[in-house]
């Protein structure tokens, strides 16, 4: 069975040509061979998912979020699957970190309006039962599917986008995912005060245009990372391109908080993962 689907995730993989994947057949061999444990979506984090599952088939997200749910063989098939569904049992078990990344094995536009609205209403009635309001992150790579949900939000819930790059060509061989330019003008839409963009896994990108959306957006503050697991090898920018990135939004008065960033110094930029 694990033979038959390594043999159907080469066949996907070679069908694959963008100009941001360097090497599509060592990111099989790593899949195949490297059943490693992946570090968190962000630091003093913690996951909850009463929704979990997504069908953007990222290809970064193989050998993190998919391969992870290879775990759940003997708990859920819809887990190990990776397919989405909502887990109603959950809703209760809010973890105690200070920072809740709700449904982070998931995206959100996945669900139903009615699952979304009780993971909503569980929010609140945690949030009358705790002394220190803890923070929300609310994620999706399909931003506008917050939208008819905006006002029902706790003030301590903070939505997210992923905006990897500004480039939409070959982005299609990365993600089935709305390309980075639809994707930014949802989240740019969203009638909401506060947001949050994750650059990461950080590809190759046009400084003037990506630096322009990010202060168009105005976000609370900025994740930025690199892809921190080896495989894929994704197409990134120099470290004077990524330098200077840095420093516009650093100047502009953009937090940014810098994860898996191998040991490069960002002038400015917080360091929480590395």
């Amino acid at each position: 069975m694990q033979k038959s689907k390594n043999l159907l995730l080469f066949r996907f993989l070679q069908n694959l040509s963008s100009p941001f994947l360097l090497d599509v057949s060592s990111t099989v061999e790593y899949f195949t061979f490297n059943m490693q444990k992946p570090s968190n979506m962000y630091a003093e984090a913690t996951t909850w998912n009463p929704f979990k599952g997504c069908k953007f088939d990222c290809i970064y997200c193989v050998t993190s979020f998919q391969l992870q749910a290879k775990r759940q063989m003997h708990n859920c098939m819809k887990c190990y699957d990776y397919t989405p569904h909502f887990h109603p049992e959950r809703l209760s078990a809010i973890p105690s970190a200070r920072t809740v990344f709700v449904c982070g094995n998931a995206d959100i536009s996945f669900a139903e309006a009615d699952h979304v609205n009780q993971i909503i209403e569980a929010i609140r009635e945690h949030n009358k039962s705790v002394k220190n309001q803890k923070t929300f992150y609310l994620q999706s790579k399909s931003p506008s599917c917050l939208e008819p949900f905006l006002e029902k939000l706790p003030g301590n819930v903070i939505i997210l986008t992923t905006l990897e790059t500004n480039r939409d060509e070959g982005y299609d061989k990365i993600s089935k995912a709305p390309v980075p330019s639809e994707r930014y003008r949802q989240f740019l839409a969203l009638k909401y005060p506060r947001k949050v963009v994750t650059i990461e896994p950080l590809m190759d990108f046009d400084i003037d245009v990506f630096s322009g959306w990010i202060l168009n957006i105005r976000p609370e503050y900025v994740w930025l990372g690199l892809n921190s697991k080896k495989k894929p090898q994704l197409l990134e920018p120099s470290v004077e391109k990524l330098t200077a990135f840095a420093k516009i939004i650093v100047k502009s008065g953009i937090p940014v908080k810098g994860k898996h960033l191998r040991g490069i110094n960002l002038p400015g930029v917080e360091r929480h993962q590395d």
